[in-house]
């Protein structure tokens, strides 16, 4: 495995996208299962629907950043 500090911005940017992927879908899971139960937590439900739409927008910035510009 590569240290950390060979790895280049755009690999380093690329593992954190992973991750940000990641928990995303565990939140979407922890979601799902919240809102099937009789009895909803609405607060925490609110709460994690308002972390994972941080984190969509975290991982769009990360795409935006390694996705390069073309100009037309």
């Amino acid at each position: 495995m590569v240290a950390p500090s060979e790895m280049s911005h755009e690999d380093v940017l690329r593992v954190k996208l992973e991750a940000l992927r990641r928990e995303h879908r565990d939140l979407d899971e922890a979601i799902d299962a919240l809102g099937e139960r009789v009895t909803v937590d609405q607060l925490t439900l609110k709460r994690l629907k308002s972390q994972k739409l941080r984190l969509k927008d975290r991982i769009a910035r990360i795409e935006d950043e390694l996705t390069p510009d073309i100009i037309a």
